[in-house]
């Protein structure tokens, strides 16, 4: 798998927002919310999870929508909406990055290759992170796999392909899987990993359908999430860290020769906090 980069933005106006990328392959995502939602998009059960995709140029298309229609489908599982009803969880989603093949040019019918799809979940669960202001039940982590042409009938599966590989797949598909500890142990399961189950996948080949190659492209996909999982944890020990070391308060307290007649007290010089 290409290296993967972490980068919380800190975008005004939103909750949170991170950047993820697999290699050259990044995008952008953005969290807001809980925040006052429309009444007729108002649910009095749960809260209403909205998602915008945009491209890399132009405007939003028919594939930048279905990718939406998609991330909704990821993404309402692994949260708790029904803990804030009546309100509105906005993403927004920025493609960094587009080539010839299509992948975030937003061109009717060309797509958004599986790399960029995996990174675009990938930044969204980071911005959630960043966030933090909406319960979650896991970590969705995401990677793609694609299949070399071959001449023989045996199928030789990459992890994370490039973009100058996209031409020589015979297929390809995103895995997005949750991490959380709630869920059953699976045979990949390790002491440092939480269990992860498949939340969704659109792996497809030109060869006929076989289910032996989709269970290893499955298992190799859970490997390479794994990975990702590691990195959010990395990043997000980073996070705290920052967050702790970046504030610094002096205070000025009295000692006891200017101690008042009432007792002690302490004084917070305002000339004196730095931030």
């Amino acid at each position: 798998m290409r290296d993967v980069t972490i980068i919380y933005e800190g975008l005004d106006r939103v909750d949170g927002s991170a950047r993820f990328g697999f290699g050259s392959t990044k995008s952008l995502s953005s969290v807001s919310g809980p925040i006052e939602v429309r009444p007729t998009l108002e649910n009095p059960a749960q809260a209403t999870l909205d998602i915008q995709i945009r491209p890399l140029a132009a405007i939003a298309g028919t594939d930048s929508k279905a990718l939406a229609t998609i991330l909704k489908s990821i993404f309402a599982p692994s949260l708790f909406l029904s803990h804030h009803p009546r309100t509105l969880i906005q993403i927004v989603g920025q493609a960094l990055c587009g080539t010839d093949s299509g992948s975030g040019l937003g061109s009717v019918g060309r797509g958004w290759n599986a790399s960029l799809t995996a990174s675009l979940v990938n930044a969204t669960t980071a911005a959630f992170v960043n966030a933090g202001s909406v319960p979650m039940k896991g970590v969705v982590c995401a990677v793609s796999v694609g299949r070399l042409q071959s001449e023989d009938a045996r199928a030789t599966l990459i992890l994370d392909p490039e973009e100058a590989e996209l031409s020589r797949l015979a297929g390809s598909g995103c895995f997005a899987f949750l991490f959380s500890a709630v869920l059953p142990a699976s045979p990949l399961s390790s002491a440092d990993v939480p269990p992860c189950s498949l939340l969704w996948t659109n792996y497809t080949t030109a060869a006929p359908f076989d289910v032996a190659e989709l269970s290893s492209a499955r298992e190799l996909a859970e490997k390479g999430a794994r990975q990702v999982w590691q990195k959010m944890k990395e990043s997000v020990a980073w996070l705290e860290n920052s967050s702790a070391s970046s504030v610094k308060v002096k205070v000025k307290v009295k000692t006891e020769d200017e101690e008042p007649a009432g007792g002690m007290d302490v004084d917070v010089d305002d000339e004196k906090v730095e931030i």
